[in-house]
């Protein structure tokens, strides 16, 4: 009977390609948006001596970094693969989004430092003209967000990372523009380092967020919206397959989950029905086109590494050189998916 490998990434090439293009010309529309009015507040920030909105132009440099630093991710990610990178360059895309969110972080940090100085010193603040410039900054960020919008939030980290960036900024306009009001009103300064304390623990949650789930594809964790016991479960209850192990699901880049697993199945049926079986449930299923799926019958023969086992396997050890194959096969695999990616 011997092994066989299956392949199946269909419907994948062509929304992927189209999506590429809308995130390009909306984040370096967004960029223009966003630098314009960054250079605005950094100017204005200093010449009313407000914090909130030198705070709200520290978010505004971490977008307009952020934005960049995406559309550079984009440029990688469209790369060809090569032999010694067979799945291109779409990690850099990631890479992006932990540096984003990293650098959200510290910018956070340096907001709550000189906030803290300020409570117990407050400084006059030039509220009035404050309040116009945080409401121009206010009306930039709305418009970076519609723009946004229009790309795919949703499935893409870094489109998502560059929104979340885009909405603390607004967040960061508004409470500018409310500690402009009452200052002006009540000429109570203490609210410019409390308005930018709340803005920064806003922006700090959102870079949690975006931080935790870039680290989590980089170490080829299991996608949060994929059930690994689920889909062996779904895997072993085809009929003739006898066990499901060494499974494994993990994200290459924004939108394109990958899975390789051994199904063993009864010996006297023939394999490629249940192959086509398995690739169209986790299709249709899980939404997982990009499969590869070794079949094997009780002839072959597990050494000394031991596999993963999911809760409905037996307990199987791996051979040497039956793992090597795979790997060879899997590598060979990505490599034409890729170049299915190319067209």
């Amino acid at each position: 009977m011997g092994l066989h490998h299956g392949h199946s990434h269909d419907g994948h090439d062509h929304g992927h390609h189209h999506g590429k293009v809308t995130n390009k010309k909306v984040l370096f529309t967004s960029l223009l948006i966003i630098t314009t009015f960054l250079i605005v507040e950094v100017i204005g920030g200093f010449l009313t001596n407000s914090l909130a909105l030198l705070s709200d132009a520290g978010h505004m440099f971490s977008d307009s970094s952020a934005l960049f630093l995406s559309l550079i991710a984009m440029y990688f990610a469209a790369r060809p693969p090569s032999p010694q990178k067979t799945f291109g360059f779409y990690r850099f895309e990631i890479l992006a989004a932990l540096i984003n969110g990293v650098s959200l972080v510290l910018i956070s940090l340096y907001i709550f430092y000189e906030a803290y100085e300020r409570l117990f010193a407050p400084e006059p603040v030039s509220s009035l003209s404050m309040v116009g410039i945080a409401i121009l900054g206010l009306l930039a960020n709305i418009a970076a967000a519609y723009v946004l919008m229009r790309g795919d939030i949703k499935n893409n980290i870094n489109m998502r990372s560059a929104f979340l960036h885009v909405l603390g900024d607004m967040l960061g306009s508004v409470g500018a523009i409310i500690a402009g009001l009452l200052m002006w009103k009540y000429q109570w300064y203490v609210a410019d380092p409390i308005i930018s304390i709340i803005v920064g623990v806003l922006v700090l949650v959102s870079a949690w967020r975006v931080t935790k789930e870039s680290v989590n594809i980089l170490m080829e964790g299991t996608p949060s919206s994929v059930d690994t016991n689920q889909i062996t479960n779904a895997l072993a209850s085809i009929p003739g397959v006898k066990s499901v192990h060494d499974l494994h699901v993990w994200t290459v880049t924004s939108g394109f989950d990958s899975l390789t697993c051994h199904i063993q199945v009864d010996d006297d049926i023939p394999s490629y029905g249940i192959l086509n079986e398995a690739l169209a449930v986790l299709k249709e299923k899980f939404e997982i086109t990009h499969a590869t799926i070794q079949i094997e019958n009780s002839s072959v023969v597990h050494g000394e590494m031991t596999c993963q086992v999911g809760p409905n396997s037996d307990t199987h050890d791996h051979d040497h050189d039956h793992d090597h194959d795979h790997a060879h096969d899997h590598q060979h695999h990505s490599h034409d998916h890729k170049h299915a990616h190319a067209h």
